[in-house]
């Protein structure tokens, strides 16, 4: 079976991105986990590999253009990705010609459009992260208390505060300062919640959070299924929404968040109804298209795939420029 595919990142959040819908057949489990495995990998995986696959599939129910799967590079499959989304929204914003339109994750049909460019080549789309919960059993977590609001967790630390939320994905967000931003203590922590532990069954991703300024923050995560990554969408959401939550911020200001592989914008909406949402807008940048046989694909003969760079990463760098 022949396939074609693109190598995206959003904020360097990297992924292989598949249209099932153009295939013959749909994948079956075994093949999405050998594409997994040989494209992914660091090492060995195609293009220096991805933190996953971002698969585009049939529509299960509802109104929206198509479905969108995200699987983590160690074979575990993410609710939503804001980073990845946004690259699928371009995707399916260039096959069919629309502007908006919503797409189906896991747990909600989210809203997608096209926006202004970040810079000269830099395409940009603007995506809704949703829904946001707070109680244990949407993280989950076994704690004493039905939610984790700007807290001490003695087993991981005696002075940092954390607050747990799921956007769906969960997250455990603290705001330090510099230096605990890039110590040994983060990814102490962050290997604890993601190894057998007795708070988060499941694992959860971290995010420590320096305050740059006014609506300005940075944002370093290390994600469930993937480990440190260059940015991560939903944590960019959740970490904005509780600056404003702790810190008197303002619903629907913008709000700059840098990371380590570039600069995103959100903005947090507070709804009497449904609690919060959060726009995220940034970067959806194509560095490759491939195509190949799928059993070369699966199996790392990448000598056979026939591989076109874009100049986008290019303009990507060149903004990161500005920025920094």
């Amino acid at each position: 079976m022949n396939i074609s595919m693109q190598k995206v990142h959003g904020s360097e959040n990297d992924f292989f991105l598949i249209d099932e819908t153009q295939l013959e057949r749909p994948f079956t489990s075994k093949e999405i986990d050998d594409l997994r495995i040989h494209l992914c990998n660091r090492e060995h995986g195609l293009l220096k590999g991805a933190d996953g696959l971002l698969l585009v599939e049939d529509v299960a129910k509802g109104d929206s253009v198509a479905k969108m799967r995200v699987i983590n590079s160690d074979g575990s499959e993410a609710s939503m990705c804001g980073n990845g989304l946004r690259t699928v929204a371009r995707y399916l914003s260039e096959k069919y010609t629309k502007d908006f339109f919503t797409v189906e994750t896991m747990f909600a049909d989210l809203k997608v459009r096209r926006s202004a460019e970040f810079a000269n080549n830099v395409a940009s789309y603007q995506v809704e992260i949703s829904p946001v919960r707070f109680e244990a059993e949407a993280i989950p977590m076994n704690t004493s208390s039905k939610t984790i609001i700007n807290e001490t967790i003695p087993e991981l630390s005696e002075t940092l505060k954390f607050s747990a939320v799921a956007v769906p994905n969960p997250h455990l967000i603290t705001f330090v300062d510099h230096e605990t931003l890039m110590s040994d203590e983060f990814e102490r922590i962050a290997t604890y919640v993601n190894g057998v532990n007795p708070i988060f069954p499941d694992g959860i991703n971290v995010s420590f959070v320096e305050i740059l300024g006014e609506n300005q923050l940075f944002v370093r995560t290390f994600e469930r299924g993937v480990g440190f990554t260059s940015a991560c969408g939903t944590a960019m959401c959740a970490s904005s929404l509780m600056y404003v939550l702790l810190n008197d911020g303002n619903f629907g200001e913008t709000i700059t968040v840098k990371n380590t592989g570039g600069m995103v914008k959100t903005v947090v909406h507070e709804e009497d109804a449904d609690g919060y949402w959060m726009e995220l807008i940034g970067n959806a940048t194509i560095t490759h298209y491939l195509q190949g046989e799928l059993a070369d694909f699966s199996t790392g003969n990448f000598d056979a795939i026939t591989i076109n760079q874009t100049n986008e990463q290019n303009a990507y760098i060149a903004f990161l420029e500005t920025i920094r």
